[in-house]
């Protein structure tokens, strides 16, 4: 048994070697100088805490929590999240200072995993916590200064999504009642973006066609500023009509910053984290099929520790922003090798030893492509064998 278990590691950690150790320090230092170039502090968590506190505050399911006893009895935790810690010091040693504060962090979480799970059970997280304001310009400068975050560690494409809980609640409230059990349901649907499951759901309930038809609508609520006012059409409810008040606001604030081409909008955005209470986001590139980054406002977390303040922030999963940028780098840096027929045969060896090398090369027949293909920045090489030819950078 225990040469079986020499070499092993438990379910769900990895190690991490040189290349890709590197590749997180300098996206890590990429991210830490843009979120300290907009007044952030650093600061740092234990990674044990105690399950009755930062345990039950967290919004992570208790079947995730990695737990242990310390010697005098009490149930201990390797922190699932770092929001909830960083809560906890600021309701403790930083509330006599005042409010606002603008903290930051940088380091592993951890979460079991079932057997077939197949992710990491610990994994390095970088973010933000503002906290201690309750106002649009927060939200906007959280979401702003993500994006300049992900363009300062190398990522030229990626998109951010924003919802708004109030919204997604104040609609099913308005149309379930006090019916919370049948609004947990469409909500955990909406979580897991399982909209076939939500739409056959609606089925069996017994409501108007109308308000089947207003949650049908719900699920395509997607897209830029003007879905906005759409959203606040199919709705009188006070709540959603406040939430899309805060986006359009919000949206204004972008603007100013520049960066509302990164951002586009969905009305049924739900997140894992329970203790999110309003404006929300998350992160995504093309190169992932999984989430890159997420944030947003919880007002309802720091209450848990006797501090009656507001609170809004985001997080990058560092390990996925690395692969993010590696992979869109992989793809922009592709080589074009032009022939013509007397150069095939030259064309198709630089071909094959240039990949043979890991390059990423198009051959290319010179006659076949037209010229404003020849201008597209995704070549960041040009080698033209044929007649007449040059080759450039």
């Amino acid at each position: 048994m225990a040469n079986r278990l020499m070499f092993e590691k438990p379910l769900g950690m990895r190690d991490t070697l040189p290349f890709f150790y590197n590749q997180k320090r300098k996206a890590r230092e990429a991210l830490s100088n843009a979120i300290e170039s907009w007044g952030y502090q650093f600061l740092d968590t234990p990674m044990l805490e105690y399950l009755e506190t930062v345990g039950e505050a967290s919004a992570i399911d208790e079947t995730q929590l990695f737990k242990l006893l310390d010697q005098q009895g009490h149930t201990l935790v390797l922190r699932p999240d770092m929001t909830a810690p960083i809560a906890r010091v600021a309701a403790s040693q930083l509330k006599e200072q005042g409010f606002p504060v603008r903290l930051a962090y940088d380091g592993p979480v951890f979460r079991a995993q079932q057997i077939e799970g197949g992710k990491p059970a610990q994994f390095e997280q970088v973010g933000v916590e503002y906290i201690g304001e309750n106002s649009i310009y927060a939200d906007a400068e959280v979401i702003a200064l993500q994006v300049q975050t992900l363009k300062e560690a190398g990522l030229d494409h990626f998109q951010l999504t924003v919802g708004h809980i109030g919204y997604v609640k104040g609609l099913l409230k308005e149309i379930f009642g006090d019916d919370q059990e049948t609004s947990e349901l469409f909500l955990r649907f909406l979580y897991r973006k399982n909209y076939v499951g939500f739409r056959k759901a609606l089925q069996d309930t017994d409501i108007s066609k109308e308000d089947q038809d207003r949650l049908k609508q719900l699920l395509s609520l997607r897209g830029e500023e003007d879905v906005l006012s759409t959203a606040k059409n199919i709705t009188k409810n006070g709540a959603c009509h406040e939430a899309i008040h805060e986006l359009q606001q919000l949206h204004e604030i972008l603007e100013s910053y520049g960066v509302t081409e990164y951002v586009s909008y969905d009305l049924n955005l739900i997140s894992h984290m329970s203790y999110y209470s309003g404006i929300l986001f998350e992160g995504y590139a093309p190169e992932l099929g999984s989430l890159l980054c997420n944030g947003g406002r919880y007002d309802q977390l720091l209450p848990s520790f006797q501090t009656e303040a507001s609170a809004t922030g985001f997080a990058v999963r560092l390990d996925r922003l690395v692969e993010a940028v590696n992979q869109q780098n992989a793809e922009n840096n592709r080589t074009l090798i032009l022939f013509d027929d007397r150069s095939f045969q030259k064309a198709l060896k630089e071909a094959k030893d240039l990949r043979g090398e890991g390059s990423r090369v198009v051959l290319q027949h010179r006659n076949n492509i037209e010229e404003k293909a020849l201008q597209n920045e995704e070549f960041t090489k040009l080698i033209d064998l044929s007649e007449g030819g040059a080759d450039h950078e």
